[in-house]
Formats: structure tokens, sequence, C-alpha cells
């Protein structure tokens, strides 16, 4: 550790500081070179990364896995008051990874308590938070349970009663929904098995576990979700859906809570809709390549005809259908939504949601909807023949339908309707095009290296020798995954007049891709590996989500 003499001089050398900034920095004789330093940040004089580099601070990133032994050398109340973690131990000197290494009072009391000298590393808050919590259990959680009286007792399932509305059981569930948002998750699951309560997370489109909770906490927690939602706490041998508009840190939320029995107790889902962020979607945002944007805005163009978007469950259909209605979005046309529910809502569009249990259905709203002079109508999925009959209809009576279906592929999307029932005239003359997609997670930008592609990968990609990929080797921001937000990939099908013969001839779907790509179309695997060689995904995570499209 650097002395004051020491920084002083690193300071004038390296001209971060006047000898006039640092006389009027110096006036108390008695500080330290960590005090001095503490000073000249305040002052804004230096930075604290460059104070950190001056005095040999070490920045680390923290593994997985902690030695528990040297976690007991620090009481966990000093542990979570200065938000510490300890990392190493050689001879009579302890490494502590610390979120502000110029907390003077925190190294002073770790030296007092542990009788070792202290010497700190920079490591970022969150990541000593994440590892606060895994060891020793989220804050908001054990004072629930303390005050609630529950122990973590695997072998008791009974559950505690009649306190649905106590502040601690507010406050736990509370704090689940705080740390989703925190991680920016997109579903929270909370599951009962038969010795306590999983709660898992789905970050990027992968599933995590972050806390457990004794058994005797389910059925507080599954009835405070319920009331927030307004579902039927008493009644838990059915299924239920329930809605939750919610306000944190300034940003509204949208909650859809789902719950179903199981033989353990009631498991719930909850999706987080992030309402803002359909507002920053643009096409290029999407992560459409130009040739693939192109087609697109050439579909959207038309006056009249089906616009189908394909992809699984979690695939973003919604939020390209989303972003495509706020292009068109003018006062000049009249857009009217179907949707199952409403997930975001865009102002200047009418948007009405579908209600099975009083017989609205999407087929029944669109018979009314054709009779409210539509321009472009959008219609959530479509789910049965009766659907697709009177969209297909509408299609072709001077209106733009925009739709989703659950198909791996775009050619496969137009079968798909001839196999509803739906003649294949109709479908050639009415669908203009199909987008196919799916989310492949995002290479984090701050830990982004070059790496040389295995033999598998060069096979399933058609790389050449000097062909360079990219991955993340992890870090604090990205949760040591080596991933950070997702990026879509897509196949774009224009319905030709040489895929419109081959509707009419009722083609296999090979038949139809064959020609589609002869015309131009970029698959799925083509589009990921593009953006794995820019760097924006791995070759990986493209074999993960096309690997049973098309096999290497």
């Amino acid at each position: 550790m650097a002395n004051k003499k020491r920084l002083c001089q690193l300071l004038l050398e390296k001209g971060l500081i006047t000898e006039e900034e640092l006389s009027a920095a110096l006036l108390e004789q008695s500080l330290t070179g960590e005090k001095l330093g503490r000073v000249l940040v305040k002052l804004k004089m230096i930075s604290e990364s460059t104070l950190n580099e001056l005095l040999g601070i070490k920045e680390m990133n923290l593994g997985e896995a902690i030695d528990k032994q040297l976690l007991k050398l620090i009481p966990e109340e000093l542990i979570r008051r200065y938000k510490v973690i300890p990392v190493k131990k050689d001879k009579n000197r302890l490494y502590v990874a610390m979120a502000n290494t110029l907390n003077v009072m925190a190294i002073d009391d770790l030296r007092l308590v542990t009788g070792l000298d202290i010497e700190p590393l920079v490591a970022s808050e969150k990541e000593i938070n994440a590892l606060i919590e895994k060891n020793f259990g989220i804050p908001e959680v054990e004072k629930a349970m303390q005050e609630l009286g529950i122990e973590q007792e695997p072998d008791e399932p009974e559950e505690a009663e009649d306190v649905v509305d106590e502040a601690p059981v507010i406050r736990l569930v509370n704090s689940i929904m705080i740390k989703a948002f925190d991680e920016e998750a997109s579903d929270i699951h909370i599951e009962p098995f038969k010795h306590g309560i999983r709660v898992r997370y789905r970050v990027d489109g992968i599933l995590r576990e972050v806390m457990t909770l004794p058994r005797k906490m389910l059925h507080p927690l599954v009835s405070r979700i319920k009331v927030m939602a307004n579902m039927d706490i008493a009644e838990r041998r059915v299924p239920q859906d329930g809605r939750v508009p919610l306000k944190l840190q300034g940003r509204e939320l949208d909650l859809r809570i789902s719950t179903i029995p199981t033989i353990f107790g009631e498991k719930v889902c909850t999706r987080v809709l992030y309402k803002e962020n359909i507002k920053k979607f643009t096409l290029d945002k999407l992560g459409f390549s130009k040739h693939n944007e192109e087609r697109f805005v050439s579909f959207l163009n038309n006056s009249y005809g089906m616009i189908l978007v394909t992809g699984p469950t979690g695939s973003g259909k919604t939020t390209t259908l989303y972003t495509a209605l706020n292009m068109m979005n003018s006062v000049e046309k009249n857009i009217i939504t179907v949707e199952d529910p409403v997930e975001y809502i865009i102002e200047g569009i009418n948007q009405a949601q579908i209600n099975v249990k009083a017989g609205i259905t999407f087929a029944t709203f669109l018979r009314t909807i054709l009779r409210q002079d539509p321009d472009i109508i959008m219609i959530g999925e479509i789910r049965d023949a009766e659907t697709a009959e009177i969209a297909i209809r509408a299609a072709t009576t001077g209106h733009l339908v925009l739709s989703t279906l659950h198909t791996n592929d775009a050619p496969g999307a137009v079968n798909r309707l001839v196999d509803m029932g739906i003649e294949p005239f109709m479908v050639a003359s009415s669908v203009i095009g199909v987008i196919s997609q799916r989310l492949v997670r995002r290479i984090c930008v701050h830990c982004k290296r070059r790496t040389t592609p295995t033999e598998f990968e060069r096979a399933f990609a058609g790389l050449k020798p000097g062909d360079i990929v990219y991955h993340g080797t992890g870090c604090a921001k990205c949760n040591h995954t080596g991933f950070q937000g997702r990026v879509a990939i897509y196949e774009v099908l224009t319905v030709s007049s040489l895929l419109q013969r081959l509707i009419l001839e009722r083609a296999s779907t090979e038949d139809l891709r064959n020609a589609a790509i002869r015309e131009g179309m970029v698959t799925l695997k083509e589009d990921g590996i593009q953006k794995a060689l820019a760097g924006l995904t791995t070759i990986k995570e493209v074999i993960r989500a096309v690997y049973k499209e098309d096999k290497p």
C-alpha cells in the first residue's frame, strides 16, 4: 500500500493535480494515504478508479465458489454493512473484495475484528451482493421468516395459514419482485416441492435458481400474490390467471400471474413486462439485417394481405409485431388489435382483449372488427381454423392483417394454414410474407474476446481456417455468464409468384424452403452465423436455437 508521500509524488508526476490543489487537500497533517485519496476523490480532483490504480489496489472478478472458512473470519453483520467478501488469507494478511476501497472506517473495523492486515481489492457491488445473498440469504427473506416464526425445516411440510396480509409476507413478495426487476428477469417461477420452495428467474432466456424457501411459506406466499392479482385465494384446485400493474424505480411494469395446481401445491409463474421497452424498439434495433429489413418493410407497405410472424413461445414475436404497428401508426390509418392479453398499450391504436369466459374469442371479435372500418388488423395468434378463415378473408378484402403462428420455420407457416383447412388458393392469394425468428443471447461487450472455433462449430457454420468468432469470458457486468441481453435471428420469406404456384400444387414444406432460398431467403442458421461472425452472439447459441431445424 502506498503511503501519503508516495501518493502525492505520483499525483504530481502524472499531472493529475497541481501543487496548489495538493496543498489545499493537505491542510490536515494527520491524513494517511488512503484518507488523502478519499478527500481528493470527494473534491473530484481524481476519479476513484485512478486512485485505486495509484494505490496499487487490484480489480478482480469474483467467482461463484468462496471459501466458507474465510467467511467465518468476519461477522455477517459487518459483511452486509460494508459489502465485503474475504477472498484469500496469506499469513497475517487478509485480502478482501470491496465495492468501496476508500472506506477507511470499514478497513479499520475489519482489521480490528480479524486481527489481520487488510488488503482491499476492487469488485462490483452487484457481484458482492450476489455472493452475500448466496451465502447468507436475502435479508428480507430471513427477516420475514424470523418474524413469522418459520425456520428452514425441510421435514415439516405444513404451511403457515392466515398471514397473507402480514407485513413480513408482503415484504418477502416485494423483495422477490424487486430482485427480479434488478436482474431484468422476464419470468419468475415459484415452484413447490416435497422439502421446500424453489424460486427461479429467467434472465436472457435461461432459467437459474435464486433462492429456496421452507415449505411453510408456500400458502402465504401464493395467497399474497393472488391478492395482488385479484385472484381467488380460496380456490387451489384449478389454474388461475391474473394481472398486476406495478411501478418500480420510476419504471412501469405489468406482471402476468399464472397459477397451476401440482402434487406439492400451487406453482406460480409471473411474466414480467417492461412497458417502456416497446417504445425503444425500431426494426434495426430488433436485429434485422439490411436484407431482411428491406423485405419486411416491403410487406408493411402493402395496403392489404397477411403478414405472419412465427416461432416458439418467448421468441419475441409480439415485440416484432408491436414494432411494426408503431411504424405504421398514424392518424390516417385505423389500426385495431385483438390480443390475449393486451401486453403493451400503444397510444393511437385501438386494442381489444378477448374474454373466453364471456364467449368472446378471436373469431367472434374478428367478425365485429370488420364492421369497424379497419385499415390494419393485428391478431394476437391464429389458434384454430375459424380464426384463420376470417383472418384470410379480411386479408383478401382490402385489409392488412398481421398475426402470429406457432411453426418451426417460415415455409412451415404456409402449410400449417392449409392443414387447418384453408384452401391453397386462399393462402396463395392472401399471404404476403412470413417472418420466422428466434432469440439468442448477446455476448457481453465488457468481456468479449476473440476465440478459435471448435471443429464442430466450423463444420456447422462452414467456417474457413482464418475465420474468427467471439465469446464472453464472464465478468461482474454479466454475472459471469459471458452474455448480456439478447438479439433476434430471422428468416424472411416472400410469397412470390413461384411460391404461389407451389402452394397451389400443395408442395411440401421442404420444396417451399428450397424455392425460397433460391429466391434469396436467408435462413435462421445463416442469419445466426452472420451475427456470430459480427461478434453479436456465439456459434453455440446459434446451434442451440436452430439445431432441430438444420442439423449439422
